[in-house]
């Protein structure tokens, strides 16, 4: 039997799932204020959800999906990424009639990749999606959202915040068409993953990290030498709001998504901490995805974050609530004092019923759970309706009625 974990996953012992929740709890503290409400979807949907929402030709679909079949003979994936799953429940639960739909999820994500930096095969991620807004302004809420979150993580300072615009539909087809045409030119010199893409993903050449590619990309074409007016006037209103708010950013012609649903703004925060992996924060505007799943034509805009790494860039740390130690000193004393653990457990005190070794190893094992005070029980405290009681911080030690304990220990 392997009792190795596999391969791109991971334990989350009690600290390192301590620091998870801190990153999740703050970050839907935040996007909350913005009016995100938590929602879940399944693990697991029909391939055909992301099959038809991140493209055929995508790195995601054609390379990294967890695909099988159940026993029913049905195919299904292993959820690569969340925006698709939302958008599925958005059609399948009758949402259009709540938009606009502002929505924060949170989880497990499965891709078959080299595991690196920040990166493994079951991930997590947590994003929001604003479904119903066309306006550039859903944009700015988002991005708002994300560089808050950043924030408040103490991350953001050591971010920097990508943006661009892809275009709508017209704009990035005539762009596409130049961009071929451009790099048809100079096929022989791209990468062979960037001549693969060329004839299935061309816009993806833009995100390459090929020395060689970037010297090429130079001399090609920009997406805003083709912008139509609608697309102009988006990308003006989101540039303007953002320096309104005082968000500091840089526009990057080459950034792309990577998703075939993309459209308009796209925007990236990043970071020179993590080395090749540098994205922590990532999103964009998808107005054609929910109208490609056979739904009403709903716009939408979002981002996501993988955790893992917002966790590592954290400088916070989780600080779990300091519990009580209970010491019975006597055989005789151990019921009371697990009936007076459960007592105060009810009240909201976190307690460690110590029981077995002397009295001086007991109390070291208080100090080292972080315990703030140590409530010793013997047969003559029990008798006499009290507890001598050490406050561990302080080095006092007293005796308190057994009746007015959860008050003493509370204050």
């Amino acid at each position: 039997m392997n009792l190795q974990s596999v391969r791109g996953t991971q334990d989350f012992l009690p600290e390192a799932q301590a620091k998870h929740n801190l990153v999740v709890d703050i970050a839907r503290s935040v996007v909350g204020r913005f009016g995100f409400y938590e929602m879940a979807t399944p693990i697991f949907e029909f391939s055909e959800v992301f099959k038809r929402t991140l493209g055929e030709a995508s790195d995601i679909v054609s390379k990294e999906m967890y695909t099988f079949k159940d026993r029913n003979d049905e195919e299904l994936t292993l959820r690569p990424e969340g925006t698709a799953g939302i958008a599925r429940a958005f059609i399948s639960e009758g949402l259009s009639q709540r938009t606009p739909l502002k929505v924060m999820y949170q989880g497990p994500m499965f891709r078959y990749e080299r595991p690196q930096k920040g990166r493994y095969r079951q991930f997590h991620q947590l994003g929001i999606e604003l479904l119903g807004p066309a306006s550039g302004m859903a944009d700015v809420e988002c991005i708002a959202a994300g560089f808050m979150v950043l924030n408040e993580l103490k991350i953001a300072e050591s971010c920097s915040l990508e943006i661009n615009s892809i275009g709508d539909e017209e704009s990035r087809r005539n762009y596409i068409a130049a961009l071929v045409k451009y790099l048809k030119g100079v096929q022989d010199q791209l990468s062979a993953d960037s001549q693969k893409r060329l004839e299935q993903n061309p816009l993806r050449i833009l995100d390459s990290k090929d020395e060689k590619d970037q010297a090429l990309l130079k001399s090609a074409p920009l997406i805003n030498e083709f912008y139509n007016e609608e697309s102009k006037r988006s990308y003006a209103q989101i540039i303007s709001a953002l320096k309104a708010m005082s968000i500091p950013f840089n526009e990057n012609p080459l950034l792309v998504r990577g998703l075939d649903y993309y459209s308009h703004c796209v925007f990236e925060f990043r970071t020179q901490q993590l080395g090749a992996q540098d994205a922590v924060l990532s999103g964009g505007r998808y107005d054609q995805l929910i109208k490609t799943m056979g739904g009403p034509a709903t716009p939408g805009v979002g981002w996501a974050a993988g955790l893992e790494r917002l966790s590592m860039l954290c400088p916070l740390e989780a600080k779990p609530a300091r519990p009580v130690a209970i010491l019975p000193i006597h055989e005789s004393t151990e019921q009371e004092a697990f009936k007076l653990a459960y007592e105060l457990r009810s009240k909201g005190l976190p307690c460690e019923v110590h029981f077995s070794g002397n009295m001086s190893k007991r109390m070291k094992k208080a100090v080292a759970q972080n315990c703030f005070a140590a409530v010793i029980l013997g047969p003559d405290e029990i008798q006499k309706g009290e507890a001598s009681v050490k406050f561990l911080d302080q080095g006092e030690q007293k005796s308190i009625r057994l009746t007015d304990l959860f008050s003493a220990l509370r204050s």
